[in-house]
């Protein structure tokens, strides 16, 4: 089977992906400071490469790496959506993956979605219910999760020094 997605039927996958990206990391790029200092960044399952794309764009002296190669997790580590496809216990195994796998002051970057402890109305998390709704029907454990979640996850994992850094859309 064809790897080129104008063969294998995923072009609306492409232009959904494309388009949620791009507004997503623009948001992150505009209020966010956190990529000023990195030389290079790997995007952990990048897709067809929007998110560095962009975050290269913006910060030129970054070297984006496009992989989940071994040999290339010496260097911050980025999830953008990956997490909310799966549950807790598959999620911790691949933090702890991570945690394994990066140098002692590595960093390790999430990018996902915030599922509010309150309700809300807000349009962002209406979007945010729906896709967690998608998520329960469609995946094995996958969900959205509260910012408290995380953190569990993330400690679970052996992470330190955990920081919500910004909030868009």
């Amino acid at each position: 089977m064809s790897k080129s997605p104008l063969k294998s039927g995923t072009v609306g996958n492409i232009v959904v992906e494309k388009n949620n990206t791009t507004i997503v990391v623009k948001n992150i790029l505009k209020f966010n400071k956190g990529f000023n200092h990195l030389k290079q960044l790997v995007d952990v399952g990048g897709g067809i490469g929007v998110t560095l794309n962009l975050i290269t764009s913006k910060y030129p002296q970054i070297k984006g790496i496009n992989f989940d190669l071994p040999h290339v997790i010496q260097m911050p580590l980025l999830t953008q959506w990956i997490l909310h496809d799966w549950g807790d216990e598959y999620c911790l195994k691949l933090l702890k993956n991570c945690y394994e796998a990066i140098p002692d002051n590595g960093k390790v970057i999430v990018v996902e979605a915030i599922f509010p402890v309150k309700p809300e109305i807000s349009i962002a998390v209406k979007s945010t219910s729906q896709i967690d709704v998608s998520l329960m029907t469609q995946t094995q454990g996958g969900k959205e999760r509260s910012q408290e979640e995380f953190l569990a996850l993330a400690t679970g994992a052996g992470f330190r020094g955990i920081k919500f850094v910004c909030f868009v859309c």
